[in-house]
């Protein structure tokens, strides 16, 4: 079982009241000091940037049935739904912009380190015990980024399983430990882009069928081989570097996922 970094406390922000005006809501978002990224403007729809960009990898697990966000830094129609969707999961004003409700929600996720709130680096690093990010086919700072924005997925994941824990058995894991471990040459594992998941409070089957919604292009579950005592989420259809097509590949059968 894996234990939670303690985590910072949550940034005080006044949220808009419902009534609010529409001009209030898409006006520069009050200044704020936050120890991983501040926004300093409201983004919506037509905008483009390193901001939207930052934006797109914390609601990239509020991706429609089947789909990805693409961390591409433009704010099209796909980023405004998945904004909407992270609104409507924290009851916050449903409107597709990302303004000072969406903000402040995010900040409260946020911690200092980028992580979210209910995961963290530990978790994910190398599986074997020896801790790092280096080892793999990428450079330990391209797999440390993929592990946080798979962590945001998971936060995403464990909001809709009702807010409660999710344990990761296995995150990134070294070329030697995958080795180890019996993964396959080309697992996603070894680019920090894929968890190993176990729950107690929902069945392995509950999480399989639900991590669908929210941005997993590679779901292993109850019914595959070797996955009958945990489910396997990965993002392989935005890995450019593991050399297969960029698909989407859910198997678990017991599940009626696939």
């Amino acid at each position: 079982m894996y234990f939670y970094a303690l985590k910072r406390m949550v940034v005080a922000f006044v949220l808009a009241l419902p009534g609010t005006a529409v001009a209030t809501v898409v006006a520069a978002p009050a200044a704020h000091a936050d120890g991983c990224y501040t926004w300093t403007r409201t983004l919506k729809q037509g905008r483009s940037g390193n901001d939207v960009r930052q934006l797109q990898i914390r609601v990239a697990g509020w991706a429609a049935y089947r789909n990805i966000v693409h961390i591409d830094g433009i704010y099209g129609p796909e980023t405004a739904a998945a904004v909407r969707r992270f609104q409507s999961a924290y009851g916050l004003r449903v409107d597709g912009i990302a303004g000072p409700q969406t903000f402040a929600k995010i900040y409260s996720l946020q911690d200092d380190d980028c992580t979210p709130q209910h995961f963290s680096y530990s978790e994910l690093d190398n599986g074997c015990g020896k801790g790092g990010w280096s080892g793999g086919p990428l450079s330990a700072s391209a797999t440390r980024e993929a592990a946080v924005r798979t962590m945001w997925k998971l936060e995403a994941l464990r909001r809709s399983l009702g807010d409660k824990p999710l344990y990761v058995t296995s995150g990134f894991r070294d070329i030697a430990c995958n080795r180890q471990v019996g993964g396959v040459s080309n697992s996603q594992h070894l680019y920090g882009k894929a968890a190993d998941l176990q729950s107690r409070t929902s069945s392995l089957c509950e999480v399989a069928r639900e991590a669908r919604n929210h941005g997993f292009s590679g779901i292993l579950g109850p019914g595959y081989p070797n996955h009958n005592d945990h489910v396997h989420v990965d993002s392989r259809r935005e890995n450019n570097s593991d050399n297969r097509p960029n698909t989407t590949d859910w198997s678990a059968p017991a599940c009626g996922v696939g």
